[in-house]
């Protein structure tokens, strides 16, 4: 079952989100984490993106964990699009999250699986594609190239779990690709679940029903509730 969560204002409205602390008791490890993160994606970088194109790019770790933290409720399920080495989920589980990423390549998997190991996470990655089966784009320019985004089997038959049965869903897409995941959502996701987006721009955005509900801008500026 879905759990509804509201949401509020900050208690802090004019303090950057970088500047929220999570609880202390999490700070060394989720520190750590984000830190081996940037030092993987460094090497990943230079052994593979410097001799072939690939789409895995870090997200900016500690604004998408400070917004997590803000987030976090018992028993929500999350679900990461593209999760690549799983840092972004990894985080959510030692938030308390119910966790899971999917993510196309088999050793970016592997990794994540690696990596949950060495710090005690419950996190769960399955090896697959986050289109559902069948699910095909279909946008109204009729322009359903779907660009960076791989095909295959579906990462939700080997999690076991639907998309609509998590409670807060991540994805970091590329330029033009935010369209295509708010449809996704829009057929797929729980009618009382929330998407984040990370944009391009930098900008966090939480998305339900459709509608903005919340953004983080960028470069530290507060975060807002939309209008």
């Amino acid at each position: 079952m879905v759990v509804d969560f509201a949401i509020e204002p900050p208690d802090h409205p004019l303090i950057p989100i970088s500047q929220r602390p999570p609880d202390p008791k999490l700070h060394a490890p989720l520190t750590q984490l984000g830190e081996e993160g940037w030092e993987m994606w460094a090497r990943f970088d230079r052994e593979v993106r410097h001799h072939r194109w690939h789409p895995f790019v870090p997200a900016e770790y500690d604004r998408v964990l400070a917004v997590l933290y803000e987030l976090r409720r018992p028993g929500l399920r999350f679900l990461e699009l593209g999760s690549a080495m799983g840092i972004i989920t990894i985080m959510a589980d030692l938030l308390g999250y119910e966790a899971y990423g999917i993510e196309i390549d088999e050793q970016l998997v592997q990794s994540a699986r690696e990596i949950t190991v060495r710090y005690g996470s419950g996190a769960r990655f399955a090896a697959g594609s986050f289109l559902p089966q069948g699910w095909a784009w279909r946008p109204r320019d009729g322009d359903g190239r779907l660009g960076t985004i791989g095909e295959g089997t579906s990462g939700y038959q080997r999690l076991g779990m639907p998309l609509d049965t998590f409670d807060l869903v991540y994805g970091y897409p590329w330029g033009g690709e935010e369209a295509m995941m708010l449809d996704l959502f829009h057929d797929h996701g729980a009618p009382d679940g929330r998407l984040l987006l990370h944009l391009c721009s930098g900008e966090l955005r939480l998305m339900h029903r459709g509608r903005i509900e919340r953004t983080w801008p960028h470069a530290g500026d507060p975060g807002h509730l939309a209008p």
